[in-house]
Formats: C-alpha cells, sequence, structure tokens
C-alpha cells in the first residue's frame, strides 16, 4: 500500500510533535521550540533516528500545514479590529518594520549577503510569528494585560505588512535579473490590484455563501465546504502567479469580517492546532543538524542581534507614537520571535538561488532560539521594565511626558479638522475604487483566455468571444469610474472652497479652481486607464468600438450606474463598517491599564473533564479560596461580562480571572484540574421517554406535580398524563397525581429507574420528600 507511507511519517510527525511539547510545557518554554526540535530529531538528516526519509512528502506536508496556518493567522486579521487600535499603533508598527529592515540589511551586508540576498535576509527579521507569540501570552497569562493587547496588535499589523512583502518578494523571484524599479513598481501594482479584486469579490460571494450554507447545510457541511473553499483559492492563486499562502490569509481576513467567524474558528480549532504542529515539524525535518552546528555561531549572533533590534525598534517606534514606554517595551519583549514568515522568504530565496541554500537551517535555528528568549523575556518583563524604569533619569521621563501631551494634542486637533473629516472617506474610496479597475484591466487577458479556454474562440460569431468579454468587463468598470469621477468632483468643489476662503473675489475665483482641479485629476484618468488597457494588434480598434459603447451606456443609464455602485458601495460597508456587531472575544475592551494596583488579568479554558464543570461560580468560592475574581466567559462565542455568582461552568468555556499574579495562577490551576475521578455526565443519546404506572399505594397520590417536583429531585421531566384513556400533554404545575394515572416520564435510564423506584415506593412506609 503506498498511501501507508504517508500514515506512518504523519503519526510520527504527530507523536513528535506531542512529546516535544509536552516536555517544552514542562520546561515552559514554548511548544514550538518543541515541534522544531522534533522535526530535526526524526529528520531524513539525524543517522541515529531518520525516522522520515521522503522530503518530497515532508514538503507536501509542509505546504498542507501552511495553507491551514495561514488561514488561521488571517482570521485574527480583521480590518475592523484594525481600525479599532487606532493609526498611532498602525504608525509605530510600520515605523518599526522599516527600522528593522534597514538595520538588518546593514548587517546582512557585513555577512555577505548582498544584492537580492540580503533583502530576502533583512525580511526574515521584520516579521514576528503570531503563532509563536500568542501561544506564548496565552502560557504565560499575559493575553488581557496592555502590554500583551498591544504586542497582539503589533502581529497583527505585521501580518498584514508580511502580505506586502510576500508579493515584493515574489515579484523579485518571478522577475530575476529584470527585477528593476519600473518592472519592479509595475509588478507591485499588479500585485495590490489583484489583492483589491480578490478582496471585493470575496467580500460580496463568501459572506453570502457561508450565510446560505448555514441555511441549507448543517455545521458539519459548513466546515468541509469552507476546507474545500480554503483549498481552492489557495490554488487558485497560486495558478495567478503568487504563493499559496496568500489565497489562505486573504479568505482568512474575508472570513473575520463575516458573522460565521467564531463558529468556523470553533470548527478549525482542532485543524489549526494539528495543522501549526506540522508545519513546524515538517521545517525541522528539512534541517540538516550538521549545517546547524556549522553555522552556530553565526545563528546564536543573529538570534541576539535579532532580540536586541526587534525589542528596540518597538519599543522606540511605540514610544514615538505616544504609548507609554513599559508598555512598549513590554511588548517588544514579546514579538521578538520570528516564525512563519521567516521560513517562508527563507524557502522562497533558497528555491529561485538567489540565497545561499544554508539561509533555511538559519531561518529556522534563529527561530529556535528567539521563541526560547521570548517566554523567558515575555514571564521576566515586569520585573526588567521595572529595572529599566529605575535607571531612567528624571529629566527623560519628564520630556517623555510633554512628548506624549504634545501627541495627544495633535490628536485631538486631526479629530476635530473638518477638512479631514469630510475628504477622507473620498480618498479611501477612490483609491479601493482605482485598485478595482487597475485589477480588472490588468488581469483581463488572463480571464480573457480562461474564457476563451472554457467557451471556446467564436462564441455566437466568428471572433465574437472578444468582443462580448470586452462589452461586459466595459460595463462592469463603468460603474467604478462614475463613482471615482464623483468622489474626485465633489473633492475639488470642497478644496475649492476652502482655498478662496477669504478672498474678495472669491465667488469668481473659486469656479476657475474647481474647473482647474477637475481638468488636472480628469487628465490623471485618462493617463492611468490609457496606460492599463492592451492597444496591440486588433485590439486597439475593438477598444475605440468598446470605448464609444461605453459612452452611449453613461449617458443613458448613468442613474442606474449610480444606482449599482451605491448598492455596492452599502454590501461593503455592510461587511468592514463599524456599525456591525461582533461579539467581544479579542479584547476585554472595559478593562483599563491598572498600572503599580499589582492586578493580573489572565484567562483558561475549562477542560472537558475539569473537576469544576457544571458548577456554579458561588460554589467554587475563588475569592475566598484564591483571592481571584471571575470578570467574564466566553460561551461559543459569546461574551458574558461580570457574570452573577449563579453562572455555571461548563466545557470549554473561556474564563477571565481578576486578581494578583498570584492569585489568578492558582485559580487557574484549581479551574482546569482534572483529577480523572469526575463521572461522565454526557448521557444526551441516552434520554428517552418512559411510561411509568402509579399504583394505589403510591405516595404521588393527591399531590401535584408542582410539590412533586419530579425535575428539581430526580431530573426527570412529565411530558404527559394518560388517565383513564385520555391523554394531556405537558400538564400544568397543580394537576394532582391519581391512582391508575401513566406518566410519560423523559429522562436518563438510572434518572429514570430512580423515579420509578420512588413512586412505586408506599406512603405508610416512607415520609413524603419535601
Amino acid at each position: 500500500m503506498n498511501g501507508i507511507d504517508l500514515i506512518l511519517d504523519l503519526s510520527v510527525i504527530l507523536a513528535g510533535a506531542a512529546m516535544g511539547g509536552w516536555l517544552c510545557r514542562q520546561l515552559r518554554i514554548s511548544v514550538v521550540a518543541g515541534y522544531i526540535a522534533a522535526g530535526i530529531l526524526v529528520g531524513p538528516h539525524t543517522a541515529v533516528v531518520a525516522l522520515i526519509q521522503d522530503l518530497p512528502r515532508i514538503q507536501m506536508l509542509a505546504q498542507v500545514g501552511l495553507v491551514f496556518l495561514m488561514f488561521s493567522i488571517g482570521l485574527r486579521l480583521s480590518p475592523r479590529k484594525i481600525r479599532r487600535m487606532g493609526l498611532g499603533l498602525i504608525l509605530g508598527v510600520v515605523g518599526a518594520f522599516a527600522l528593522t529592515y534597514n538595520v538588518t540589511r546593514l548587517l546582512g551586508l557585513l555577512l555577505g549577503y548582498e544584492g537580492p540576498a540580503g533583502v530576502f535576509f533583512a525580511s526574515l527579521l521584520v516579521v514576528s510569528s503570531s503563532a509563536i507569540v500568542g501561544k506564548v501570552l496565552f502560557e504565560v497569562g499575559t493575553t488581557h494585560e496592555r502590554a500583551g493587547q498591544i504586542a497582539v496588535g503589533v502581529t497583527v499589523i505585521e501580518g498584514l505588512l508580511a502580505v506586502g512583502m510576500l508579493a515584493f518578494l515574489n515579484t523579485y523571484v518571478a522577475l530575476g535579473e529584470q527585477a528593476g524599479r519600473p518592472r519592479l513598481g509595475l509588478a507591485l501594482g499588479e500585485f495590490g490590484a489583484f489583492v483589491v479584486l480578490a478582496s471585493i469579490a470575496g467580500l460580496l460571494t463568501v459572506p453570502w455563501l457561508l450565510r446560505r450554507m448555514g441555511v441549507v447545510a448543517g455545521e458539519e457541511l459548513q466546515t468541509l465546504g469552507v476546507a474545500a473553499l480554503l483549498l481552492a483559492i489557495a490554488a487558485i492563486t497560486y495558478a495567478a502567479g503568487y504563493s499559496l499562502a496568500l489565497g489562505a490569509l486573504l479568505l482568512g481576513i474575508i472570513v473575520a469580517e463575516t458573522p460565521q467567524r467564531f463558529q468556523i474558528e470553533r470548527s478549525f480549532e482542532g485543524l489549526r492546532d494539528l495543522f501549526t504542529a506540522v508545519f513546524f515539524v515538517a521545517m525541522g525535518l528539512q534541517i540538516d543538524v550538521a549545517l546547524l552546528w556549522e553555522h552556530a555561531a553565526v545563528i546564536i549572533g543573529i538570534a541576539w542581534f535579532t532580540v536586541v533590534t526587534r525589542c528596540g525598534a518597538v519599543t522606540v517606534s511605540l514610544a514615538l507614537v505616544g504609548t507609554p514606554p513599559r508598555d512598549a517595551f513590554r511588548a517588544g519583549l514579546t514579538v521578538t520571535p520570528i516564525g512563519e514568515f521567516s521560513f517562508l522568504f527563507a524557502q522562497m530565496g533558497v528555491s529561485a538561488v538567489l540565497v545561499p541554500p544554508s539561509l533555511f537551517p538559519i531561518s529556522v535555528g534563529v527561530c529556535l532560539l528567539t521563541s526560547l528568549a521570548s517566554s523567558a523575556l515575555t514571564r521576566r518583563g515586569g520585573e526588567l521594565v521595572t529595572r529599566v524604569a529605575a535607571l531612567q533619569p528624571k529629566w527623560l521621563n519628564d520630556w517623555g511626558e510633554y512628548y506624549r501631551d504634545w501627541i495627544e494634542r495633535i490628536q485631538a486637533q486631526r479629530s476635530r479638522n473638518l477638512l479631514w473629516q469630510l475628504s477622507k472617506k473620498r480618498i479611501a474610496q477612490v483609491l479601493v475604487g482605482a485598485l478595482l479597475v487597475s485589477g480588472l484591466l490588468v488581469f483581463s487577458e488572463r480571464l480573457h483566455d480562461a474564457c476563451q479556454a472554457w467557451l471556446g474562440r467564436d462564441l455566437l460569431f466568428p471572433n465574437g468571444l472578444r468582443v462580448v468579454f470586452w462589452s461586459i468587463l466595459f460595463l462592469v468598470v463603468l460603474a467604478p469610474l462614475v463613482a471615482i469621477w464623483r468622489n474626485l468632483s465633489a473633492m475639488a468643489l470642497l478644496y475649492s472652497q476652502v482655498a478662496t476662503r477669504g478672498m474678495p473675489r472669491r465667488e469668481r475665483i473659486a469656479p476657475v479652481v474647481e474647473t482647474g482641479l477637475k481638468i488636472l485629476a480628469g487628465g490623471i484618468l485618462f493617463l492611468w486607464l490609457i496606460s492599463l488597457l492592451p492597444t496591440e494588434g486588433s485590439a486597439r480598434w475593438l477598444l475605440v468600438w468598446m470605448a464609444g459603447a461605453a459612452l452611449i451606456a453613461l449617458i443613458f443609464l448613468r442613474r442606474q450606474l449610480v444606482h449599482w455602485h451605491s448598492e455596492l458601495e452599502v454590501e461593503l460597508q455592510a461587511r468592514v463598517g463599524d456599525e456591525v456587531s461582533v461579539p467581544a472575544t479579542d479584547a476585554a475592551p472595559w478593562l483599563r491599564p491598572h498600572g503599580d494596583w499589582n492586578l493580573s488579568v489572565s484567562d483558561c479554558v475549562i477542560p472537558d473533564l475539569a473537576d469544576c464543570q457544571g458548577k456554579r461560580i458561588d460554589e467554587l468560592a475563588l475569592r475566598s479560596r484564591f483571592g481571584c475574581t471571575v470578570v467574564g466567559i466566553e460561551r461559543q462565542g459569546h461574551m458574558i461580562s461580570l457574570p452573577t455568582p449563579e453562572a455555571v461552568l461548563y466545557p470549554r468555556d473561556k474564563v477571565l480571572l481578576l486578581g494578583t499574579a498570584e492569585q489568578v495562577e492558582a485559580g487557574k490551576q484549581f479551574l482546569t484540574s482534572v483529577s480523572g475521578t469526575t463521572p461522565a455526565t454526557a448521557q444526551f443519546d441516552e434520554v428517552r421517554m418512559e411510561l411509568v404506572r402509579v399504583p394505589r399505594w403510591s405516595r404521588t397520590i393527591g399531590v401535584s406535580l408542582a410539590e412533586l417536583a419530579p425535575t428539581h429531585h430526580h431530573q426527570v421531566q412529565i411530558a404527559g398524563i394518560n388517565r383513564r384513556g385520555m391523554r394531556i400533554l405537558t400538564p400544568r404545575g397543580d394537576y394532582r397525581v391519581e391512582s391508575g394515572d401513566q406518566l410519560l416520564a423523559l429522562g436518563t435510564p438510572e434518572h429514570l429507574r430512580s423515579f420509578k423506584d420512588w413512586v412505586d415506593e408506599s406512603a405508610d412506609e416512607i415520609p413524603p420528600s419535601d
């Protein structure tokens, strides 16, 4: 059996990941380090063990793991979430990205990485691993600290920047020696157009598809459909000339904007953990230990450089945009590890023979060391921050306070700038519309070739496909073009009024300025469209004819085109607008920085067999036992803020605890403890209905159902009463039991047996239950 080899390899990978992860958890370090170490140990380059030998099969598993890992990362890259983070954090992360890139280029020159090799080397260190950072924050328990929230925000924004870096490197590889600035800029423009085109198409189709699948299919079929869609989009992206990871990442970002996000995230939780482990183990499988040992000094040096550079760049950049230095420093300590994107960049460079083969094992070794350093630095972040703050001179602290006040004043002035508030939305719509039109026109030839392969060249009449295709494409492009011109005209009017404010002849000058701005905008639009339209051969005359037809359509269908675009804009705003409510599980927005109060906020997940499952919060007595308090429960994607003492904890609940670090840690250990003595209570499949006859000596005769309270005493529900042939469905509580009644009881076999024995008992022998 050929397939048995794959099964054996997968079993070795998962067993190694489980053992390596368990060992790292016992040592209180990141489990990702255990995954990579396990891959190195059982890989084909380790002569002692070498349980896996087939390198192509390893690479196939790595590709599948990469697709699911990037999809799970995309689920955290919600545009709505990024908007809530604010412009300051975005600018800070972009600044840290640029600073790290340029400093790393200098190190690359010292190590001999010049030209394209220097670009790939610098790309390894500019993006942190969101998978490692997320696991470290959860293991350390600082996910809900302010610094932890900032670190999560940094990884989210760096994930989007990684998409741009992925496109840049992909273009670099495709162009090879012809990667000059003009061609590189054009290729990057094509990539931007492709991303916008794919994103808009996805935002309009994927939510509708998920909504329909949720209505006509169950959760199981919906999971299968999303998995099929994920693999298909990854394959389509690869066919378009880009990485598999890009398609998976884009689909995750689109799904993150849908109401079905939490259901899909829950359905893919097991697959995410499985394929994350598979991906990192597969990276270790491709590493030769001899190469690690040969470049050990270089790996240690680069790892030390990465920790210092990334921590310093993030700390400085965040401080410059107004983040308190203590929080900026702790966030910088957390986001030091590199990971999945660095592996992807290194593999691209090695496959294209633009970098030496040793760069990939170096990147894996640096990831291993930085993940270990991140765990230690995050655990001791508070202590390190206190020590650094003690060394900080008073004048520097005073200057920092003054600078942050100045930043806050600038932000307040910007929010009150009426011109910016009126024009920012229109500028965004113009940019999105321009990229959408660019994507349609740039990829028009590829779309035409695909349609020709499917429908044939002579559709309806000789060479008819080309005419039909370009006619439809021009009609599709007209709506966003009309919207772009309307937005530009409105901004021209707005800017002309502002520019001529206070002038003595404003009524005459303002129209002239407005007309000049419109002529300038029209000229730019004309040059932009001419640069995108194909002009070779017969296409030139076909485009002239199509332009005339489009002009006629614009004259007669202008109102309809405006209506179509308005519907499109409303639909997109419904997907990414602020007014759409989502469950508050990404963060606890009602938490505030607690400074020197020595309080900690951390969460834990109730295991399936936890001793505390099914118990009320007041029964657990967390405050009297440990001093911590339950301040939130996330259940099935719904956030319960400040739950009452009567709230019951169920398996898979995510519980948010508040207290000192020691109190919270003790509470987490108590809530997640599994003694193995808790009886299994999941008897849902055994629930049944059974008739219970009331004998003439029964203690229940003459007693009302409300007084019997079978639900309270025996966990049995009375669904009906058969009284001398008359059936009473769902009887009221004031109905009294009579001799010979047949009670239709609903419950588990054990509870039904207990209830039946109780009904058979004599009233003379046993006093009635109170």
